[in-house]
């Protein structure tokens, strides 16, 4: 068991931006140096280093820039958003195991002045792999974006549960109220309304540009060591009381629509994982950081995560209950949408704050701090806590 073993020691980030003027290996320098020094700790201490598959810093690229000496443990987590969590999990494994003592978790992109996410890769369904194979059968059909085939699924949600896309506005209008209150995000004082949202274009019909997450530059670091060592650090352990990571049956990237049962099976996967190992239940939770790029996913996650039942975080979240105040506060920092798209690493900052009593905007409480990784991929998971 991993529960209680490790916990994040130190975080840091760059600014964000939608044009970083400056390669995504700088970037990941110098969240990794700011992550460090939030921890206390030097390059030289450092023996592991975990990222994404998509990132393009390798880790002995990473361990150059710092001067790190050497790597007893290194490795790289696939399906794009859905890494986030699963490179805790990766170093919190590599140090119960004793392979590590360590690691340092980076994303860093450059997803507005460089590839855009938010555009079609060709490439993508030209790859000789399994998932160039799997892209083949509907870039061809006009779905060759994110936004594209999320709203597949959407459409399906809304016709299965009555759901508007008013629904899915609401999701935007909270994260972006609390980037608001936000120096950091990029929405800062930038709040919308439900009206606002609603006038907002369509990208991809039942989804508005108001509910797609940014396309943003910038990188996010964490510290993971042992539990003991985070105690005699300087700042507070937020030590990983759950990890997990999930694929559910048919599983595509982004395209597992033709499931006969709607929802985020892949989620639903990695819930039951998190409450077993945490040893607690949805309405422990304190405040939940939501993988939000695109709002239906919310919705979805909410149900899977067992917050409310299927078909019910419409009524869930009527009357502000995601917001300050309400009973399930979620992306107090603004979220992707609101604060920046850093692929989730920005969400597990946000983590670490709410449980070291440091965030703009703190939820009252000492209770767990539940985190989650891309949705509509293989997707991970974090519960994190004093």
């Amino acid at each position: 068991m991993i529960s209680g073993a490790a916990a994040i020691a130190g975080i840091g980030a760059t600014e964000f931006s939608k044009d970083s003027g400056r390669s995504e290996l700088r970037l990941a320098a110098e969240a990794a140096r700011a992550a460090l020094a939030d921890a206390g700790l030097s390059p030289h201490e450092v023996d592991g280093l975990v990222t994404f598959g998509m990132d393009s810093t390798a880790e002995i690229a990473l361990a150059r820039e710092l001067g790190v000496p050497e790597l007893r443990f290194f490795s790289q987590v696939g399906y794009g958003g859905g890494a986030a969590c699963a490179t805790v999990q990766q170093a919190a494994m590599a140090i119960a195991a004793g392979l590590a003592e360590t690691v340092v978790c980076y994303r860093a992109l450059n997803e507005r002045s460089g590839r855009r996410f938010g555009q079609v890769p060709r490439a993508a369904a030209e790859a000789p792999t399994s998932a160039g194979v799997d892209n083949g059968w509907h870039y061809p059909m006009g779905l060759g974006t994110p936004a594209a085939t999320v709203a597949m699924i959407a459409r399906r949600y809304m016709h299965e549960y009555g759901a508007t896309s008013e629904d899915f506005g609401r999701v935007t209008v909270a994260d972006r109220r609390h980037a608001a209150v936000n120096p950091k995000a990029w929405f800062y004082r930038r709040p919308v309304t439900l009206a606002e949202h609603q006038a907002s274009r369509w990208i991809a019909e039942p989804l508005r540009l108001l509910d797609c997450c940014q396309e943003s530059d910038g990188a996010v670091a964490v510290v993971v060591t042992s539990r003991e060592r985070a105690r005699d650090l300087p700042q507070r352990p937020a030590v990983v009381r759950a990890a997990a990571q999930g694929s559910g049956p048919g599983q595509f990237v982004m395209t597992s629509y033709y499931r006969d049962t709607l929802g985020l099976a892949e989620m639903s996967v990695v819930a039951r994982q998190l409450w077993r190992q945490a040893g607690i239940g949805p309405a422990d939770v304190r405040t939940a950081v939501l993988y939000d790029h695109f709002t239906p996913y919310v919705l979805m996650q909410l149900e899977e995560l067992g917050f409310c039942g299927r078909g019910e975080a419409r009524s869930f979240i009527a009357g502000g209950a995601i917001e300050l105040g309400g009973r399930l506060p979620v992306n107090p920092h603004g979220g992707q949408l609101g604060e920046a798209y850093i692929h989730g690493m920005n969400g597990i900052a946000e983590a670490v704050r709410q449980v070291r009593g440091t965030a703009v905007s703190q939820v009252p409480g000492d209770g767990p701090v539940l985190v989650t990784a891309g949705t509509g991929v293989p997707t991970s998971g974090l519960i994190l806590g004093p």
